[in-house]
Order: structure tokens, then sequence, then C-alpha cells
């Protein structure tokens, strides 16, 4: 059955013909909504009072998730069930198990055998770390190791990094991480001309071994090694597929182990993330994120929605895409912290859910994954705001905020801190986005009924970040689970990279034609 013949689906589609106006009178403060309207799972609170919904539809939406059994199968997935695939169609046909990178706490894993296999990486790691920290493994100039270059694009980046740098209040004093992704060398040239490279670990990070921008860079970073006399093979670590090209004792320090069944952009807390993470915040700081993550894959499997954050959150950006029929979402962080998370979770949500075929091989019948976009506040207030309130075009909005800063330096002007400033910032575009402002003047007027939740944590710290990732990466799940697509694979990506494979072949047999860049540029064009 097609989710839209569904009798959750038509009772939801019954409800958005009048939402819940958030505009009128006394409306937030009816009936105790707001301290009703309020989600705990592993540390986290969602607040969702400035969402248009009332009893009546979170009732229904309890409905949508019970009648297409998205926790039974978040579980399936969790257990070892091959869900990315496509029915009588040629696919990765693989498990889904980015979730037993951190089920390694269990006494009782999801899959005990990918949690085995995490298990034994994470051992392997320790062990590695505990090699840093006590000298035993140096440079080629026997200096310890005070930096860290990530070699990776795509989720072997922009996840890691992401978390990097929400974390870095937490470094080991005197470690730093720099990254380089993109094939464009001056990203690589802007790294290197400012990084002691004698004291310098490089990570590269391919699951294939063969990714062409990866290989490109790593052998630009290996060249500049050289050129400086130190011997990479004593600088160098892999994160790739046992087996893979990159899996070679003779080029690198270590090989760690990332494997088919977990997703790049759902890769962070594997080894993809872990080692970097590792180097950064050590090993005790890892486990807190780890920990945190795999508290929230446990809230996620919660059958009770006002109980279950991941799938509240999945099921309001259900509501607000499909039913209420906005195209985007804002994912808004009051804090500095987390300024690469919104691009990391651009990624993963648009890669994901950005699906147009249901696992049966059919056209989707209605709307699949929205446009994601984001950046801090309050930066974003004094940019962008203007159409968040007074636009044409609606954008529901996920802010997440902290009531207590990390570095824990502030100061009071006029009675309140920087942060106390931070969060009444927060709380208020909450407030307005959805109350709105009456006024004679209509340049004044503010309509309000805009839609958002807040994410609410005490302290961004390490095990807070592993619980903020888990709980984007279910909500993802459950929102393609909730489409009937398969939100594991990226066929999207791949005719790109095979056109650019024929440029390349083109432009390097006119290379040799002595033609100017240009006209080599041009003639490839013709061809």
């Amino acid at each position: 059955m097609d989710v839209i013949q569904s009798s959750s689906w038509s009772q939801l589609e019954a409800l958005a013909k009048k939402p819940f106006d958030l505009a009128s009178a006394g409306a937030l403060a009816d009936d105790g909504r707001i301290g009703k309207m309020v989600c705990t799972s592993a540390g986290l609170r969602l607040l969702y009072a400035t969402q248009r919904i009332e009893a009546q539809t979170l009732s229904a939406l309890q409905d949508f998730a019970s009648e297409h059994h998205l926790v039974e199968r978040y579980q399936e997935m969790r257990q070892g069930a091959v869900i990315n695939r496509i029915d009588g169609w040629e696919s990765e046909n693989r498990q889904v198990l980015h979730t037993s990178s951190r089920d390694l706490f269990s006494s009782h894993p999801a899959e005990p055998v990918s949690a085995k296999q995490a298990r034994i990486e994470y051992q392997k790691l320790q062990a590695f770390l505990d090699d840093l920290g006590n000298g035993t493994i140096l440079g080629s100039t026997e200096k310890p190791f005070t930096t860290m270059i990530n070699v990776g694009i795509g989720g072997s980046d922009l996840g890691p990094r992401s978390i990097y740098e929400a974390l870095k209040a937490y470094r080991i004093d005197g470690r730093t991480v720099r990254f380089i992704s993109n094939v464009d060398p001056d990203d690589a040239a802007e790294v290197l001309a400012s990084t002691d490279l004698s004291e310098t670990l490089v990570n590269v990070v391919s699951k294939s071994g063969t990714t062409l921008e990866t290989l490109t860079n790593e052998a630009l970073v290996r060249q500049a090694f050289k050129d400086q006399g130190l011997d990479p093979t004593k600088h160098f670590v892999a994160v790739t597929g046992a087996g893979s090209p990159m899996d070679n004792p003779d080029h690198y320090l270590r090989s760690f182990y990332m494997f088919d069944y977990i997703g790049g952009r759902y890769s962070s807390s594997s080894m993809v993330g872990c080692v970097m993470l590792g180097f950064a915040l050590g090993f005790e700081q890892l486990g807190e994120f780890l920990r945190g993550a795999h508290e929230m894959d446990k809230a996620a499997a919660n059958p009770v929605l006002d109980e279950n954050m991941p799938l509240l959150l999945a099921l309001l950006g259900v509501w607000n895409h499909n039913f209420l029929g906005y195209p985007t979402l804002a994912i808004l962080p009051y804090s500095q912290a987390l300024h690469r998370f919104p691009a990391h979770l651009q990624q993963c949500d648009m890669e994901s859910n950005g699906k147009s075929v249901t696992t049966a091989g059919t056209q989707v019948q209605t709307k699949t994954g929205p446009i994601i976009w984001g950046e801090p506040g309050t930066n974003g207030q004094h940019a962008f705001y203007q159409l968040l309130h007074q636009g044409t075009e609606i954008v529901p909005i996920e802010f997440i905020g902290f009531l207590c800063s990390q570095y824990g330096l502030d100061i009071t002007i006029d009675e309140t801190t920087s942060q106390q400033k931070l969060v009444a910032n927060l709380l208020a575009q909450s407030v307005a986005l959805a109350s709105g402002q009456a006024h004679e003047n209509p340049n004044k007027i503010f309509r309000g009924n805009r839609p958002s939740s807040l994410i609410l944590g005490n302290k961004l710290d390490p095990q807070t970040m592993g619980a903020l990732l888990a709980l984007y990466e279910a909500k993802i799940v459950f929102q393609g689970f909730s489409w009937q697509i398969n939100s594991f694979d990226q066929e999207g990506v791949q005719l790109g990279k095979v056109l650019a494979s024929r440029f390349l072949d083109s432009m390097s047999s006119r290379q040799k034609s002595g033609l100017s860049i240009e006209k080599q540029f041009l003639k490839v064009l013709e061809k």
C-alpha cells in the first residue's frame, strides 16, 4: 500500500485543512500548552508548542507511526535487516548498521556481529592513542604529534569536521586538527602552508580506497612531506575498508576499518570520525560522545510518540512538509560551536531522502526530503531572519540551544550574561515567529503561524553532541520510512562522477596537444 492510501494519511490531510492557529490571542498560553509539549530523550529536551499542532494532530501522528510500523522498522534496521535495497532492481543490497558503532557499550547489542567488529576497532584505536600519548609512536624527526590533517570528502569530512568544531573546547592541550576535502588545490595549499609537518599525523579516509578527490589530495600531501625530507610512512594512517588499496602496512602506520553496512554520511561515530576525535579529545571523551549517541539510539526505540524525540521530530517534519506544504527546513543552532553542523545535516538529510523512487521501485506519490539549510544565531538574525518573519515563503525551523556555555568565559552587562542574552534571543525568535504582531502600519505586521521546534540541552559537551548527532540520524531514517524510500544509497551523485571521468580522459589526451587550458576546455565541451 502506498503511504498516501493509508487511513492515517487521510486523517492528517483532513486535520491540515485547519491547523492550530499559533497567532490567535493567548494560543501559546492556552491550557498549559508550553509545559505539556515537551519531549525528553538522552539528556535533550524538545519544545514543540510553537508547531501548528494540537492533541488531535499528535494522536494522528501516533496513528501514522503505528500504521507504518516506524519504530519496528527502526529496530529491524538495528538488528541487521537488509534495508539498503530496491525490490526487483540492482541496488547496494546491504544492512544499515551505523548504530552498531556505538552499540559496543551494550551487554546485549542489537546486532552482535557488527558490534563485535566495532569493539575490535575501538580497542585498536585505544592502543594506538596510548602509543601516541606515551611517545611510542613519533614522527620522522622523533617529535610527538601535535596536529592531525584529516583527508576525506563527503561523509568522511562533513560529519567529523562538524563534530570536531563543536567539541574544540574539549581538546587535549596542544592538539589541533586541520581538514582537507576539496580537490581544489588551494584547499590543501592553505592547510600545508600553515602546518608544521614534522609534528603532523595525516588521517586519510576512504572506504573504497579509490575516491578520486581523496587520493589526489593524499598524493599532494605526501609530496609535501617528501619535499621537506620527511618519511610519509611514519606520518600517515588510513581509515578504509579491509582489503582496499589503502589497507597497506607499507604505506600507513595503522589501518582502521570501516564497513559496507555503514554509509558515509552516517559514519561519524565509526572509525571515520573516531580516529580523528580520539586524537583531538582523547579516548575517554570519545567514549562519552559514543555513549551519548547510544542513549539516543535506545530512545528512538520507544513506540510512544511523545516520549521518542527522534520520531516526534521526524513526524513534525512530515506534517510541515507533506501536509502544510512547506518545502524547506532551516536548522539554526544558537551555538557558534555548531557552525558546521547544518552543513553536515544538509548532506545527511538531502543525500538520504532526496529520492523519487520507493523501495518497491515505483515513483513516489508525495513529496520526500525537504531542502535543508542553516547558519548559527544570532548572526542570522541580522541576515536572513527578515524573510523568516515577513517573507512570502514560510520556513519551518529547528532551533538548537544550550543553557550554559562551553568555556565559561562570560561577562555580565545590564544584569545579564552573554549566554543569557543568547538564550533570550533564541526563545524570543521562536515565540515571535509563532505569535506574530498586529500593527496599524502594514510594514510592521508580523502574521505569525511560522512553525518551529526548539532542541534544548544544558551544555554542548561530548555526550550531548553524540546524542544530538544520533537524534538527527534517527530522524532522517524515520522520515525515509515514512515516505517508503531507501535512505541509504546515493545514486544521485553517480552520474556527475561518470561524466567527470569522461571529461578527465579527454583533458588528459588533449594535454599533450599543446593547446592552452582555455582551448582544451572548449574542445572537451564540444566533444
